[in-house]
C-alpha cells in the first residue's frame, strides 16, 4: 500500500483513482473546483477528496493530470509536502486549440520540461498517450503475450523505476523512453502517441519519432 496523490480528476485522473484504490493504495484526489465536487468519485472509489494544495502531502507518487494551460495556476509549492524522493508523473499534452500558444513549447522545449519549470520539480512522463478507458479495461498480468506497453520518460532513475513498477501493477508493460529532453518522442503526433502496442511495438515507435512538431499540433 502506497500513498498516492492525484491532481486533476478528469478521465485519466479519475480512472487512475479507480484502479489504484482497487489495488489497495491510499489515494488522495484534487481538482480545480474543490473537494466537495468529488463526492461521487470518492464514494465510488474510496479515494479521499482534498484541496489541490494538500493532494501531494505524504505521497510517494504524485500524478499531475491537468490541462497544460492550468499547470502555471497550480498552488505554489504544491509538491512541498510530498514524501522525500517522491516521483511526480506528468500525463500532460500540449493541445494549442485548448491551451493557447505556449511559446517555449512551440520553439522546441519538451512539454514535460516546461511543466517541470512551472511546478519546480522533476517529472516522469507517462500516460500522456494512453486512452483513459484502457486504464480500466486493458491491464493484463505480467508476462501475458501482447501485453500493452506504455512509454515512460524521465531523468531520475529511481523515480522512473517507481513509476514503471506502478504501471506494471496496473497491468501494463513499460518501455524506457529516455530522459525528459527526449520526451518529444511520445508527444502528440508521434508514432507512439495513442499506440496500443506491446513493448516491441512501442520501442520501435519511439525510435521512429522525429522531433518536428507537425502542423496540427502547433498554434
Amino acid at each position: 500500500m502506497m500513498k498516492i496523490g492525484i491532481i486533476g480528476a478528469g478521465n485519466i485522473g479519475g480512472n487512475l483513482a479507480r484502479r489504484l484504490t482497487s489495488l489497495g493504495h491510499d489515494v488522495s484526489i484534487a481538482n480545480s473546483r474543490g473537494p466537495e465536487t468529488l463526492k461521487a468519485l470518492a464514494e465510488e472509489t474510496g479515494a479521499t477528496p482534498v484541496l489541490a494544495s494538500e493532494a501531494a502531502r505524504g505521497a510517494r507518487i504524485v500524478v499531475v493530470t491537468v490541462p497544460l494551460k492550468a499547470v502555471p495556476d497550480l498552488p505554489s509549492g504544491i509538491l512541498d509536502g510530498a514524501a522525500e524522493g517522491a516521483a511526480v508523473i506528468d500525463t500532460g499534452n500540449y493541445y494549442p486549440q485548448r491551451d493557447g500558444r505556449i511559446s517555449a513549447v512551440e520553439e522546441g522545449l519538451t512539454e514535460s520540461r516546461w511543466t517541470e519549470q512551472q511546478i519546480d520539480h522533476p517529472v516522469t512522463k507517462a500516460f500522456n498517450g494512453t486512452y483513459a478507458q484502457d486504464i480500466l479495461d486493458k491491464g493484463l498480468p505480467q508476462g501475458t503475450p501482447g501485453r500493452q506497453a506504455l512509454p515512460v520518460a524521465g531523468d531520475d532513475a529511481e523515480a522512473k523505476q517507481a513509476v514503471r513498477d506502478l504501471i506494471d501493477e496496473l497491468g501494463f508493460d513499460t518501455v524506457d523512453a529516455g530522459g525528459i529532453d527526449e520526451s518529444w518522442r511520445q508527444q502528440p503526433g508521434t508514432p507512439v502517441y495513442g499506440n496500443r502496442g506491446d513493448a516491441g511495438t512501442i520501442a520501435k515507435a519511439l525510435a521512429d519519432a522525429t522531433p518536428e512538431r507537425t502542423a496540427e499540433w502547433r498554434a
